[in-house]
């Protein structure tokens, strides 16, 4: 790490990145806004804007299901029940029982109260309470290894699915008239954004996680003419507000993970001023 904080001191000569935790703060956003960039897009796609929201809910939930069972691992706990979660929603939604916003929204109060019942036990909820807004700055070199793998593993499920999932969720007839296996491969996704979601939350936080999934590839919707233009507007409106909103909230003394979703609000904003140029 020693390496790399020396070549972030050459390149980044800002007061603000003279930090240890700041440096690191650095390196998670490089790794988790171009992932979350990624997979908004087919989130904005299929129509499930608050699906992600629904998935940081059940993060209060994987946790108090871990203490009960006993588990050491707050991350393991929130990674398994949060793709359990996300399965379930998928596999719902596919069934026609109700509307993909209705399923969603039973899941995301329901996740809410079952972890809040849990963690509020014995008056522990404080503990947790961090998670709402998450804390960025408190990333450490352990979770810039998982951060990592994350990116690493999603690019390459993007590599080979991009095709099918673009095709999903354009036009699911035509993806079944060419065999593809459409309930299959929308499981695989939102697992995918579990995985995602669940690495995300302790330094986004629940209250945040659905805006910055969500902004950077509405955003790049707004200019992109193609599907390809879609993703690479997104992953770069992610990596500018990232880095933008972490940079000012030292300066500012605010919130990191607030300063980063206005900046992506902001992106937002004028995407939609740009947009009448796109025709």
């Amino acid at each position: 790490m020693e390496a790399i904080y020396g070549i972030l001191d050459a390149l980044l000569p800002l007061e603000a990145y003279r930090f240890t935790f700041m440096k690191n703060a650095f390196l998670a956003i490089l790794l988790l806004t171009p992932m979350l960039g990624l997979l908004g897009t087919m989130a904005v796609n299929r129509q499930m804007a608050f699906f992600s929201d629904a998935l940081g809910h059940s993060a209060l939930t994987g946790i108090g299901l871990g203490i009960v069972l006993g588990m050491h691992s707050d991350l393991a706990a929130m990674l398994i029940f949060g793709i359990i979660w996300a399965v379930m929603i998928c596999l719902i939604r596919q069934s026609g029982a109700a509307s993909a916003d209705t399923v969603i929204s039973v899941f995301s109060s329901t996740s809410v109260a079952a972890g809040l019942l849990i963690l509020s036990r014995g008056g522990q909820f404080a503990k947790y309470s961090s998670l709402l807004i998450g804390d960025v700055l408190a990333v450490t070199p352990q979770d810039l290894l998982y951060l990592l793998l994350a990116l690493l593993g999603t690019a390459a499920v993007w590599t080979v699915l991009y095709n099918a999932l673009l095709t999903t969720s354009v036009d699911p007839s035509l993806a079944r008239s060419r065999g593809l296996r459409f309930r299959l491969i929308e499981c695989v996704f939102v697992a995918l954004v579990a995985v995602a979601v669940m690495l995300s939350i302790r330094w986004v936080g629940v209250m945040l996680i659905n805006a910055l999934l969500i902004l950077p590839a509405a955003a790049g919707r707004n200019i992109a003419r193609t599907a390809r233009q879609h993703a690479l507007w997104s992953v770069l409106i992610a990596l500018f507000s990232g880095l933008v909103g972490l940079t000012l909230s030292y300066y500012l003394d605010t919130s990191a993970g607030a300063s980063i979703v206005l900046t992506a609000a902001l992106c937002y904003a004028v995407s939609l001023a740009l947009r009448p140029l796109r025709k």
